[in-house]
């Protein structure tokens, strides 16, 4: 190869290397280029990144100081508490525990963070820090031990060697962890105690109030029993009119003060909670009838009539507290003739019995028409103390505690009470009870006389005249109904029963049974009156076949409806009288007794103490022994208890009936658990002791007759 080729060889191997080196050159360019944007992006996220860094770094430290400001404040908070606060972890071992909480332990440096439960109890043991009572220090520890391991460990109050009292409440956490409190009650448990000390002295001074009323109700109750019976006996003799009016002053005078006794010892018996029902099977009808046989002289001296509608297919005995009945009673009908100047009070019982019968919803209405109660005074007549008007009734003395005493009764028994009433027009006050119907409960039969179909009733006051009317259609009568005597006789023609009032303008009822006589009518005649005794000397009574009083009861009606009947032959031989024993150590008493009962067809004896009325009831064998229980020697219920153990021996049981001037909640009880049947308070009442005596007549004993008329 020539020279020149080899030098434009080379000059283009040259050439192509220098394009090549150019080449190289500008991929290097452009790789440093890349490498320099890349090492800049780099710088700038690595920068990015430090930044970042730097602010997680200074909000994790502002985060952590705002903790500790936390932690701090929370920890400042649980240190100042006054209350004891620890807490423990799933090893039941101390983390932390405030100065309240570490104050029990003070000067026993071990108590710290990181001892165990188990031996803080060892501690406190050892040390004698809490009182353990007469338990062992080990048994102690057990029982700490197992109520701090349990799931919810009961609160538990533990003493301080120093007397205080400390609450300590263990809640355990979801992980295992406990917190500890401990409460400081020592105000507490020192209020509980002066409350507790507190309450006994309230209930001794409240039994000695109590033991203070039984005893003043005992020793007013024996000389007004004098008063009062003596009184009434005076009222039957024979007085000028001046002598009557001071007999009858001191009467009502000392009538009224037993109504403000028995209010004031019912109020504080309710307030107590001492007053106990004693339900027993009873009969209502008799039992308001009863009721308005003691006030049946007020209504007739103010001029009103006294009424009785009892539905006569309601059950005839029922199981209550037949006392707090007639009480609630009293109460209602004793406001209705007080605030009654005119007109009439009428006592209207309905109900239905419920179910199968044996339980009875009653419904009890007193209707006056008296001065009224306006709408604003309807509830607060049931206050204490309260009356409808001060200015109006100052004239009707009280003490203003019967309704509220009353309302209270009833809601004790379970029932409601109610009243509705306008201003000069009369109210009515009602009540429903719910009680059962007695088991030993037989209702009478509504039978007649044979011969009897249709009645001819001659009655002037119009509510009386339609209650006849009911009472002698649902026994199956045919009745015809007029104003008075006269209007009787034009109505006579087919009767074959007269019932007629004895008080009737124009012709009053012996009136109409002279005329009825004298014209030759035959037919029974009924006369109804409101003071059957005044009849007994009147010759017109041996023209009639009964004298009722009225308002007239259900069983009487039908008895003496059922009596008209032909008479069976006496008997040739007269039975003996009914004999009747009462043991009664004061002298005044006696006397009222036998007063109270001389018009009685029956054989009286007295014991002047619990041993003589024991001798005297095995030597006379009384029919009904009437007992006081204050007497020496032996009391009225030791007397009551020899009385029944000679029974147990030789058979029998005679009635004995109480007679006390106690009259406190639970005296009654006491008393009768002696043995007794019955209780009287004093002052005796006549019909009280008079019905009595005539349940307790046995067969083949002449019936005290006498009494049915005296109990009006």
């Amino acid at each position: 190869m020539s020279l020149a080729n080899k030098l434009a060889e080379e000059r283009r191997a040259r050439l192509a290397a220098e394009r090549l080196l150019e080449h190289k050159q500008a991929e290097l360019r452009e790789a440093n280029h890349k490498l320099s944007l890349h090492a800049r992006a780099l710088s700038h996220e690595v920068h990015e990144t430090r930044a970042e860094n730097l602010r997680v770094k200074s909000d994790l430290t502002v985060a952590h100081q705002k903790v500790e400001i936390a932690e701090r404040r929370l920890w400042h908070s649980i240190q100042t508490i006054e209350d004891g606060f620890a807490f423990f972890d799933a090893d039941s071992r101390m983390i932390a525990a405030n100065r309240a909480w570490l104050a029990v332990f003070d000067g026993l440096d071990e108590v710290k963070p990181g001892i165990s439960y188990a031996e803080i109890l060892r501690i406190i043991t050892d040390e004698g820090i809490f009182d353990i009572g007469d338990q062992a220090p080990h048994e102690w520890r057990e029982f700490m031990l197992d109520r701090w391991q349990g799931p919810a460990p009961e609160p538990i109050v533990l003493q301080l060697w120093s007397g205080h009292y400390i609450r300590i409440i263990d809640q355990p956490g979801a992980d295992g962890d406990v917190v500890s409190l401990a409460h400081d009650i020592s105000d507490t448990i020192r209020h509980e105690k002066e409350l507790k000390e507190a309450r006994r002295r309230a209930e001794a001074a409240n039994r000695a109030k109590s033991a203070f009323l039984a005893n003043m109700s005992h020793e007013i109750r024996t000389p007004m029993n004098g008063v009062v019976g003596m009184a009434d006996l005076l009222t039957e003799s024979a007085l000028d009119e001046e002598q009557r009016l001071y007999v009858t002053t001191i009467k009502h005078s000392a009538e009224a003060l037993m109504v403000i006794i028995n209010d004031v010892l019912d109020y504080s018996k309710i307030e107590a909670d001492k007053f106990v029902l004693h339900p027993e099977p009873f009969d209502l009808e008799r039992c308001i009838h009863a009721l308005v046989t003691l006030m049946q002289a007020q209504a007739r001296d103010k001029g009103i009539d006294l009424l009785v509608d009892y539905d006569l297919f309601l059950p005839p005995r029922l199981v209550g507290d037949q006392g707090r009945i007639r009480q609630v009673l009293t109460n209602l009908v004793g406001n209705a003739v007080k605030f009654t100047e005119a007109g009439h009070v009428l006592i209207r019982v309905t109900g239905i019995q419920a179910g199968d019968g044996a339980e009875a919803d009653i419904r009890i209405t007193i209707e006056d028409t008296g001065i009224g109660i306006p709408a604003d005074k309807i509830d607060h007549i049931f206050g204490e103390f309260n009356q409808v008007d001060d200015a109006q009734s100052r004239k009707f003395e009280g003490t203003g505690l019967g309704l509220a005493i009353t309302q209270r009764l009833v809601r004790l028994m379970g029932g409601d009470i109610w009243v509705e009433s306008e201003p000069h027009h009369g109210s009515t006050f009602g009540l429903s009870l719910h009680l059962p119907v007695a088991e030993a409960g037989v209702p009478e039969a509504l039978s007649l006389a044979p011969g009897l179909s249709r009645a001819l009733v001659a009655e002037p006051h119009d509510t009386c005249r339609a209650l006849l009317e009911r009472q002698l259609a649902a026994l199956g009568l045919a009745v015809t109904a007029c104003r008075d005597g006269r209007a009787a006789l034009d109505l006579l023609a087919g009767a074959d029963l007269v019932v007629a009032a004895h008080a009737m303008p124009g012709l009053d009822g012996t009136e109409l049974a002279q005329a009825l006589r004298a014209a030759g009518h035959a037919m029974p005649i009924v006369l109804l009156s409101a003071s059957p005794a005044s009849l007994a000397r009147d010759p017109a009574r041996d023209l009639v076949q009964a004298v009722l009083q009225r308002p007239v009861a259900r069983h009487e009606l039908i008895a003496a409806l059922a009596e008209l009947a032909p008479a069976e032959p006496a008997p040739e031989a007269a039975p003996r009288a009914l004999r009747v024993l009462a043991a009664e150590d004061n002298k005044t008493n006696r006397l009222v007794f036998s007063k109270m009962v001389h018009t009685l067809d029956i054989e009286l004896h007295f014991a002047e103490n619990g041993r003589e009325a024991v001798a005297l009831f095995q030597s006379i064998a009384p029919d009904i022994v009437f007992m006081d229980i204050s007497m020496p020697e032996m009391d009225g219920k030791e007397a009551t208890r020899a009385i029944r153990e000679i029974e147990a021996h030789e058979g029998g049981h005679v009635p004995i009936v109480a007679m006390t001037a106690h009259a406190m909640s639970g005296d009654d009880a006491d008393i009768l658990a002696a043995g007794l049947d019955h209780y009287l308070t004093k002052p005796l009442k006549r019909a009280a002791i008079v019905e009595r005596i005539l349940d307790a007549t046995p067969p083949g004993v002449r019936p005290p007759e006498a009494a049915i008329q005296e109990a009006g």
